[in-house]
């Protein structure tokens, strides 16, 4: 298999995985100690794009960390692919991405969890 069909197959294989999950795992480098540091997160996918929000928006200590060093792990059931994303601060397509979330979670939920929504990252999965 051609290193083009294996990586393409992994990438279905994870698509696969996050249309199922509730939350994945992120893994970013510490800004401060360089040490990896995991977390499970909300998440949302559409398309190629996925989207992720941090509970308290850009005081969020691994939203931090991604500002420093923008490559994260995600891992959803076992199955794990590097992404890069990018930071958004613009109040409109924040509100669209927190949109997506209620879509997914519920409005009780996001309010409830989300003490501020005034952040969101985009990454690409293809």
């Amino acid at each position: 298999m051609s290193a083009k069909a294996k990586k393409s197959t992994s990438e279905d294989a994870l698509k696969s995985k996050l249309s199922r999950a509730r939350e994945i795992n992120i893994t970013v480098t510490g800004r401060k100690s360089g040490r990896a540091i995991s977390n499970p997160v909300w998440f949302v996918v559409e398309g190629a794009k996925l989207y992720l929000v941090p509970v308290n928006g850009a005081d969020t200590q691994w939203y931090k960390n991604v500002l420093e060093n923008p490559s994260v792990q995600i891992e959803a059931s076992g199955q794990k692919t590097e992404v890069r994303p990018v930071p958004m601060a613009d109040a409109k397509k924040v509100a669209e991405v927190a949109e997506k979330f209620r879509e997914k979670y519920g409005a009780g939920d996001i309010k409830k969890y989300y003490a501020k929504l005034d952040v969101a990252l985009v990454a690409d999965l293809a």
